[in-house]
């Protein structure tokens, strides 16, 4: 430890979950900027209260459930503090967690004495006023802050393949299977075995969100209710059903707030609820994720989770906690190799995406609010936060607790060694006839659980490819949907459909 002006330690931390089930409330809770503001002043008040005026610098985690024209404005008029540095960040589950360690390294520069961050959603309110016919603008009470007709939704995947488009391959509910797929083939997985510690992993994650009184699924899952296919769970695209995806459709926020351990102490804040914010790291994936090397690895991840506790002088052995990002279930299990960490290990103090809830980019504050309340119980002890964004895109992560320390000058990117880890990228082509083998694949399923289609990603000789499968053809998608067997590697034939696709039939 040295000078105590400079390290940064977290003093405060607030969440709320605005469920639909409070009585005497209408169809429509508060907006998001209410949301984030009053997580601001809960934050406030386990810090002893008297901070959020001398906040000087707020991080706004990217919304998306509400279009604002200037959301961090809005949340500084609920407050009524303006903060000399205000921040909207772009869309990405790991950027709270990047926006934690970038307030950190501004209080160790003295670039501010206070900082804090925040994230809300409501798209469950907005949801369920949408199929009402409802405006909130107009009819919520309060009414919502008028939505900005120049907004522009942040989600837009123009950065894709062409190809990628085309098949409909441009959000994360049908992208990370991919990942699965390939994943359990390169473990040595049957799709069945794949699928059953998906399903341990998430009954483990629901006990944790059944304790957590900001979750928004309150009770335990269980294994085989998770794994199997009902009503209630849906099949979204092989081989998850709705139980194993991230459930954006919630009201929550959170936030957090940072200061120096030398006023933290002259606040007369008892040491052991002062959580140090440690060393992380950051790198990336290429954002297109056709033009990665392998659907079997994350260089990125790999990069990340050894680099930062390397930094912190820490091995898996020595965390007393750990949050791995869950938005679907390839995630944490990929993480959890990456760390050496046993098979039955639960890499959750808020619950995970699923059942917890995912307030879209939001999530990743959440359990540092949840590792803050854990560390505080254990004073000296470490916790590790992972977060993700995009398709396996973005990757940043923290260590919080341990001793307390400078922050150190070393650049938070380790993006050479994500490279240098990556192998070579295999051309895309977009025509081809005769033979292809199946690199990984997915099949999508409409809202009653049937076969839509199914996406085939494939090699030819050195080249990728992608191609449909269509509902009619149930002898491949059943092929696909093998829990028995992996199709990775099958043989099969193209062919260009009528509306210049290729379609692949499985020999």
């Amino acid at each position: 430890m040295t000078d105590p002006t400079r390290i940064p330690v977290i003093i405060g931390v607030g969440e709320i979950a605005d469920r639909p089930d409070v009585l005497g409330r209408g169809p429509i809770g508060p907006e998001p900027a209410a949301l984030m503001a009053e997580a601001l002043a809960r934050a406030d008040r386990d810090a002893g209260g008297g901070w959020l005026s001398r906040v000087a610098s707020l991080d706004v985690v990217n919304a998306v459930s509400w279009p604002y024209a200037d959301l961090p404005a809005r949340i500084a008029d609920f407050i009524g503090h303006r903060p000399a540095r205000l921040a909207y960040g772009p869309v990405g589950g790991e950027t709270p967690v990047r926006f934690l360690h970038e307030a950190a390294r501004r209080i160790a520069r003295g670039e501010a004495e206070v900082a804090a961050l925040c994230s809300g959603e409501a798209e469950h309110s907005a949801g369920a006023a949408r199929r009402a016919g409802l405006k909130p603008e107009r009819d919520a009470a309060p009414p919502w802050t008028a939505p900005d007709p120049a907004w522009t939704n942040p989600r837009a995947r123009d950065y894709l393949h062409p190809q990628a488009l085309r098949h409909g391959l441009s959000q994360p509910v049908v992208v990370y299977p991919l990942y699965e797929t390939a994943l359990q083939a390169a473990w040595g997985q049957t799709p069945r075995q794949g699928r059953d510690e998906s399903a341990l992993l998430g009954a483990a994650m629901s006990r944790v969100a059944a304790e957590n009184p900001s979750g928004w699924l309150r009770r335990p899952f269980t294994a085989d209710e998770i794994a199997t296919p009902s009503a209630a769970n849906r099949p979204i695209a092989w081989p998850y059903p709705k139980l194993m995806v991230a459930n954006p459709v919630v009201n929550q926020a959170a936030a957090l707030i940072v200061t120096n351990l030398a006023l933290a102490r002259a606040a007369g804040l008892p040491e052991h609820r002062l959580v140090p914010v440690g060393p992380g790291a950051a790198a990336t994936e290429p954002r297109d994720w056709l033009s990665r090397d392998r659907f079997d690895h994350a260089p990125a991840q790999d990069a990340v989770l050894a680099a930062t506790l390397r930094r912190a002088g820490l091995t898996p052995a020595d965390l007393a906690a750990i949050e791995l990002y869950s938005c679907f279930p390839c995630v944490p299990k990929m993480a959890r190799r990456s760390l050496g960490l046993p098979a039955d290990s639960v890499p959750t103090v808020a619950g995970g995406l699923t059942f917890f809830g995912a307030p879209l980019n939001g999530f990743m504050a959440h359990a540092a609010c949840a590792m803050v309340r854990r560390l505080r119980d254990a004073p000296g002890a470490a916790g590790l936060l992972y977060g993700q964004g995009e398709f396996v895109t973005k990757h940043h992560a923290l260590v919080l607790g341990g001793r307390p320390r400078v922050p150190d000058d070393a650049p938070v990117s380790v993006q050479d060694e994500a490279d240098r880890r990556r192998g070579p990228v295999p051309p895309v082509i977009e025509a081809a006839t005769g033979r292809a083998i199946v690199e990984t694949h997915t099949v999508l399923f409409d809202r009653e659980g049937a076969p839509d289609r199914g996406v085939v990603v494939l090699r030819q000789g050195g080249s990728r490819l992608l191609a449909r499968v269509p509902a009619a053809d149930r002898a491949t998608l059943a092929v696909l949907t093998d829990l028995d067997r992996s199709p990775v590697g099958r043989d099969g034939t193209l062919w260009t459909a009528l509306d210049g696709l290729l379609e692949w039939e499985a020999a």
